[in-house]
């Protein structure tokens, strides 16, 4: 199911308006902490996990670009071997940006990057149910992160996409988009990008309520939202 309503004609606009930037970010802050406070005894158990199952450090660090295409360090349960080269994941890139159909046999999967022989036994189950995306709180409450946003992206990434994509960087970089729920593995990676340029000229407070909670619905069928 697509969230249609953000299609609806409406004046261009890119980027957001001040008082939805500050119930945003305001939404952000109590929601983001409220979860950590919750979900912090969930988080030490999987640190806990991933430190038993694999050698290494529990949380993986990793420079992504957020809003206007700044720099940060976003945090996420390390879900592969240490010292592993990122030439899969840029294979994988260009391969998206191959415009491949979805539903075709070789169709690539735009969420995930699947049997990735990188990844360990509990990072598969990890990355199954989003449970390594929960670090990503501290950067939502230290404001680097928006709880809804276009994925954060690489910046070797940002290279290689169009020029009328560079609007995704009006707006927050978020845990969850709109893509995301509109579609995931049925999306080409530029329908996926696409949809990021439309929510940042769509951004509201509205909206991300919206998308959340259409997220907690993704999360709880199967396929994380394959429907």
């Amino acid at each position: 199911m697509h969230l249609e309503l953000v299609r609806r004609r409406s004046p261009r606009r890119v980027g957001t308006r001040v008082g939805t930037r500050i119930g945003k970010r305001a939404f952000d802050l109590v929601v983001g902490t409220l979860c950590l406070l919750v979900l912090s005894p969930v988080m030490v158990l999987l640190a806990l996990l991933v430190r038993w199952t694999s050698p290494g450090p529990a949380l993986f660090c990793q420079t992504r670009l957020g809003q206007h295409g700044r720099p940060f360090r976003m945090y996420k349960f390390r879900t592969m071997q240490t010292d592993c080269s990122d030439a899969v994941h840029r294979q994988f890139v260009a391969q998206l940006l191959g415009e491949q159909e979805p539903g075709t046999s070789n169709c690539l999967e735009v969420y995930k990057l699947t049997r990735d022989p990188r990844v360990t036994r509990i990072g598969t189950v990890l990355r199954r149910t989003s449970l390594d995306e929960l670090p990503q709180l501290f950067n939502v409450v230290r404001g680097e992160m928006s709880l809804v946003g276009p994925r954060p992206m690489l910046p070797w990434e940002r290279e290689m996409i169009d020029p009328r994509h560079q609007d995704r960087f009006t707006v927050p970089a978020g845990m969850t988009g709109l893509w995301q729920v509109s579609g995931r593995s049925r999306l080409t990676f530029t329908q996926a990008l696409d949809l990021d340029v439309e929510y940042a000229r769509r951004c509201s407070l509205a909206l991300d309520l919206l998308i959340v909670a259409k997220t907690v619905l993704v999360l709880l069928l199967p396929r994380g939202g394959a429907q």
